[in-house]
């Protein structure tokens, strides 16, 4: 009994070192991604619910509220004009013509009002669905995803690129996007450390120095321009979409579950 427990500890000891020895082998190609987002530039439109809680609060706050300077001074204009007509003060036609009431101001805001026009919430591009625009979905966060190639087909995923010797992976993600989408796109890096991580291993037969590659994705926000791609390179295919409709881009479902952990 002995003798045979003995026999089974040496089998799976020098299976563990095997297995030890095989994963200390192992080599992983280290990449930066960058998810960059533009913003909403507008806020959301209320639900009819949310309209009528808004309506509530406004007339709360509006009961509640201390009278305006504007308000105070109209019922000061109104008392002067009582006295005036019952002949109590006297007045100075000059003076008087002169001096602009809380009336006189409130009908001139009310003319300026009418010439006021609220710009629309949906833009031409919304329209022509353009996805390449960040002129749409004002409502909405928009993400882009750039067109690369893994393997041998071209997928569309969010900017990413293999690190270099020296760089640490904040410059790395830097470089991919300038190198992918061009100088014009100016954004805003949220910090040096990673939002979110991926990794994937290569086909059997692209493993000759590396067994796959770990993604670390950082996080930036659009301050201005758009991909351009580089001069005498063909054009960059991306696009910038909703948080709803990245399921429907993002084929592979490991790669799709690891970006929704990160997004907001």
């Amino acid at each position: 009994m002995l003798r045979r427990l003995t026999q089974i500890s040496a089998k799976h000891l020098a299976r563990t070192q095997s297995t030890s020895a095989a994963g200390a082998k192992e080599k992983w190609d280290l990449y930066a991604g960058v998810l960059v987002e533009r913003l909403p530039v507008v806020s959301k439109t209320l639900s009819p619910l949310e309209r009528q809680f808004q309506d509530m609060l406004s007339h709360i706050e509006y009961e509640n509220s201390l009278k305006s300077d504007h308000e105070l001074k109209h019922e000061r204009d109104l008392v002067q004009m009582e006295l005036i007509k019952q002949g109590k003060v006297q007045v100075d036609l000059d003076e008087s013509a002169a001096k602009q009431t809380a009336q006189d101001l409130k009908d001139a805001y009310i003319e300026e009002l009418k010439k006021f026009e609220v710009a629309p919430r949906t833009t031409a591009d919304d329209a022509a669905n353009k996805t390449t625009s960040t002129d749409r979905c004002l409502e909405d966060t928009l993400y882009l995803l750039v067109q690369q190639k893994l393997g041998q087909q071209q997928h569309l995923i969010l900017p990413q690129g293999r690190r270099q010797e020296g760089e640490s992976m904040r410059q790395t993600a830097e470089r991919v996007l300038r190198e992918q989408c061009g100088n014009d796109l100016q954004v805003l890096f949220y910090g040096n450390a990673p939002v979110g991580f991926h990794k994937y291993k290569y086909p059997s037969s692209q493993r000759a120095e590396s067994v796959g590659a770990k993604v670390f994705f950082f996080r930036a926000s659009l301050r201005a321009g758009n991909v351009q791609g580089a001069k005498d390179t063909p054009a960059v295919q991306y696009e910038w979409l909703p948080k709803e409709a990245l399921g429907q881009k993002l084929k592979n479902a490991a790669y799709a579950d690891s970006i929704k952990k990160f997004l907001i």
